[in-house]
């Protein structure tokens, strides 16, 4: 269980990310003696929903180390079945009070979905969970692929917060809170939406 609550581990992942944009890291947990400690157990602050992009590490963009976070990356940060008894199991038994969604700047994912058509493999999967995001996006001015990435987040966050019954529990006593962020891969900042 972590020993923090929902306000602190935001205000810990906005201090850390700071930390990244202003070239100050300090990389906290990373020692031998954060690694041995770990070794019995894990008790992360928060849980990220993170796309798989290569270029959106959470633990350096927030500046954390080893146990501090729980990390489910997938292209698109998109929620199946699996993605959301993951994040279940942090929430239900590792304690953790913050979920962050976390969409980004040029997500390959939604560009896919922006550009329709037919993809190959299971990739059309990724590109039909989208969809809901991208449905919405077109109804609102400027550009579509960072419309469709923030209503995607928008979208997660929300089906997050009514899935019965563990997250919709947690939530509604007050142990969890799920929010939504987007990352600038030109600045570096992550955005609480």
């Amino acid at each position: 269980m972590s020993s923090i609550d929902s306000e602190q581990a935001l205000l810990k992942l906005k201090e850390g990310n700071e930390r990244f944009v202003s070239k100050k890291c300090i990389h906290p947990n990373q020692s031998a003696e954060r690694q041995a400690e770990v070794v019995k157990g894990q008790h992360p602050f928060a849980a990220i929903l993170g796309c798989s992009d290569s270029r959106v590490p959470p633990e350096i963009l927030f500046d954390q180390g080893v146990g501090d976070l729980f990390i489910i990356r997938v292209a698109g940060n998109i929620l199946s079945e699996e993605i959301l008894g993951t994040i279940e199991y942090a929430a239900e038994h590792l304690g953790i009070p913050l979920v962050l969604v976390l969409g980004h700047q040029k997500c390959g994912a939604v560009q896919a979905a922006v550009r329709g058509g037919e993809v190959p493999g299971k990739i059309q999967r990724l590109v039909e969970a989208l969809q809901p995001a991208l449905a919405k996006a077109k109804s609102l001015s400027g550009d579509l692929v960072e419309n469709t990435v923030r209503a995607n987040v928008e979208r997660v966050v929300d089906l997050l917060k009514k899935s019965n019954p563990i997250m919709t529990e947690l939530i509604h006593a007050g142990k969890i809170k799920v929010v939504g962020g987007y990352y600038s891969l030109e600045t570096g900042r992550v955005t609480v939406l």
